[in-house]
């Protein structure tokens, strides 16, 4: 997921994102610790879209108290 592709959700779909993003990751590392994990990179690229998504919200909030 590219920044920009972040930058235009609105706030309500930034968290159900990073919401489901914590989601699946989750779900990694179960399926990493039962030995049933097919793609570990996956777990990773997860780890990066969920702060992506924490640096342009926190990014929004603060232009938003500047207003």
């Amino acid at each position: 997921m590219k920044p920009n592709e972040i930058r235009d959700m609105s706030p309500d779909e930034m968290q159900q994102k990073l919401k489901d993003l914590k989601q699946e990751l989750f779900n990694l590392r179960f399926q990493h610790e039962v030995g049933q994990l097919e793609n570990s990179a996956r777990l990773k690229q997860i780890r990066k879209d969920i702060a992506r998504v924490q640096t342009v919200f926190r990014h929004f909030e603060l232009q938003q108290k500047d207003v």
